[in-house]
């Protein structure tokens, strides 16, 4: 199984109705500017590892590096709920920020549903936000006001215990399972690393049963629809200088089958007042696990001085 590097510390943080989970590396320097990562959908906060592990030791020498559990995900405890709402995490993270960093600037990065999260973040407090790094957070296809019938009708739907029910994830019989699952889904992952991946993504049950840690509810339909517009003006309210990074093997045309494309994200993006774009060769939308080492450094080199 993958050896890790850089060993993480653990902390619960109570904050609105939630029991938050952190991961904390890196140095205890109360005069440096932290470095907080958000991770993506169906993910946890382990899954920054790798990059961990990658970044130059006297990068994470001179920095606290914290990754924490979104609610409902990993080791935080989150309240009963039939339903996730976008805004939670903006507001969980605000309330996070408050909590370990008052009153001092950070550096942000997220991935995917965490890229989308700090993007929003980031235009809504700006003077919180020293840099900003989003790793492929493309954001939405453009909806229209005609779809909010629909919508809202399909979530009322989602929501019903029977429709729930349906949603539960299944269980893995091993450790093993889970990581073949994983190995599935990204086939750039190494088996020692979806090893080490697993025994973070989901624990066993006490029949020895292994379960995802993330709730099924955040499979249920958002009930609103996605404002291209409000993010736009979001966008424009960011003061940190933006890296979007972007790997190779890129995953747009497969998800939204041409009603959004990189082309359409890149136009999105030049809202953003101080951007840069950087792409990942040969690294598909899980790029911190594909090519951990280059994305440190290119995190590395958007982040100089940081310290100081």
């Amino acid at each position: 199984m993958y050896q890790v590097q850089r060993p993480s510390q653990s902390q619960w943080v109570p904050l609105r109705g939630c029991r938050y989970h952190v991961r904390h590396w890196g140095a205890h320097a109360p005069e440096a500017t932290p470095l907080v990562l958000a991770h993506g959908w169906m993910d946890v906060a382990a899954s920054y590892q790798f990059m961990v592990d990658a970044f130059s030791e006297d990068f994470v020498s001179q920095r606290p590096i914290m990754a924490m559990d979104w609610r409902g995900y990993g080791l935080t405890e989150s309240p009963l709920t039939d339903s996730y709402w976008f805004p939670d995490y903006l507001a969980d993270l605000d309330a996070l920020l408050d909590a370990l960093y008052p009153g001092r600037p950070v550096d942000l990065v997220g991935h995917s549903m965490g890229g989308n999260v700090v993007m929003m973040y980031a235009g809504a407090r700006p003077q919180r936000i020293r840099k900003l790094v989003n790793l492929e957070g493309f954001g939405m296809a453009p909806t229209q006001p005609s779809q909010a019938p629909g919508r809202l009708a399909q979530w009322l739907d989602e929501i019903k215990p029977v429709n729930l029910n349906e949603k539960k994830l299944k269980p893995y019989p091993n450790v093993e399972g889970v990581a073949a699952r994983l190995v599935k889904t990204n086939q750039r992952l190494s088996m020692d690393k979806a090893l080490w991946l697993a025994h973070h993504w989901a624990q066993p049950d006490p029949n020895g049963q292994w379960h995802i840690l993330g709730d099924a509810a955040h499979k249920v339909i958002n009930p609103y629809l996605f404002q291209e517009k409000e993010s736009l003006e979001l966008y424009k309210k960011i003061a940190a200088p933006l890296l979007a990074v972007e790997a190779t093997d890129n995953a747009l045309a497969q998800w939204w089958k041409g009603q959004y494309t990189l082309s359409d994200y890149h136009a999105r993006l030049q809202c953003v007042p101080d951007l840069q774009i950087a792409v990942i060769e040969d690294a598909g939308h899980m790029l911190h696990h594909d090519q951990p080492e280059i994305l440190a450094r290119c995190i590395e080199n958007h982040l100089k001085n940081t310290a100081t």
